[in-house]
């Protein structure tokens, strides 16, 4: 499909008239139906603004979908799971999971790996096949080639254990002490809450990176804690199994 007809697509998908996509864009709607057309070609800039708009790569925009791997995880990618920018445009060498607003998740290569592990395992890779497979591919992906200068000499940690300490410091009851914090895309993690009225609420951004881990209870029993931060606030909550019957424990400002 030509750059043209995916535009087209996209914006009526969107449910956005020719006028307010060119309005997103500081163009004119001439400029739109000219690109609808096949008669021109957004610019590079305009690309990188309509990639923002409509979430995805610029590579989709022109037709030849992105065959990419993360190079920080090593995660095929695809649009919907790809990394931003500060100023929230897509950076399509990384997963969301791995950068995020900016900022470089990991910075320490074993703590991916114990990550990753679960997930491999889920798709048949034994715990040791993992472990050999990710400790071979990640020395060659160039974040870590060149983590020494893509790394921020262990500011993200030092924020993340600060976190770590003020969830400790909550002392919620049955709920262990936390000692790590992995990246979260809000999408998997923003549970809807029953409110006293019936209605539901959910408190998190579908397209952010949170950082969150599960807990166990203390107590035992079939309910887990959750655990989302980021920093602006801390969410503590209690679901059954695959999040069902959530429960809000603690919202907290920081």
């Amino acid at each position: 499909m030509d750059t043209g007809n995916i535009l087209r697509e996209l914006r009526t998908k969107a449910g956005l008239s020719q006028d307010l996509l060119a309005e997103k864009v500081f163009v004119t709607r001439q400029a739109v139906s000219r690109w609808e057309n096949g008669d021109t070609v957004p610019n590079t800039e305009t690309l990188k603004l309509l990639s923002g708009v409509f979430n995805v790569s610029i590579n989709t925009l022109l037709g030849t979908p992105i065959k990419q791997i993360c190079q920080c995880c090593g995660m095929p990618l695809e649009d919907g799971i790809i990394g931003r920018n500060k100023d929230g445009t897509l950076n399509e060498d990384y997963c969301k999971w791995c950068y995020a607003d900016g900022t470089y998740t990991y910075s320490d290569m074993d703590d991916l790996i114990r990550v990753c592990i679960p997930h491999m395992v889920g798709q048949g890779f034994t715990e040791e096949e993992a472990r050999v497979f990710m400790k071979q591919k990640l020395p060659q992906l160039d974040y870590w080639k060149r983590y020494d200068e893509l790394g921020d000499g262990g500011e993200f940690e030092a924020f993340k254990q600060t976190l770590i300490n003020e969830i400790n410091a909550l002392g919620i009851e049955g709920m262990p002490k936390i000692e790590k914090l992995n990246s979260l895309v809000g999408s998997y993690v923003n549970l809807p809450y029953r409110l006293p009225n019936g209605d539901e609420v959910r408190f998190l951004d579908d397209s952010k990176t949170y950082l969150g881990n599960q807990l166990e209870c203390e107590f035992g029993g079939d309910r887990r804690f959750g655990v989302i931060a980021d920093m602006d606030f801390i969410l503590v909550c209690t679901y059954e199994d695959d999040g069902k019957n959530p429960e809000l424990v603690l919202y907290k400002k920081r």
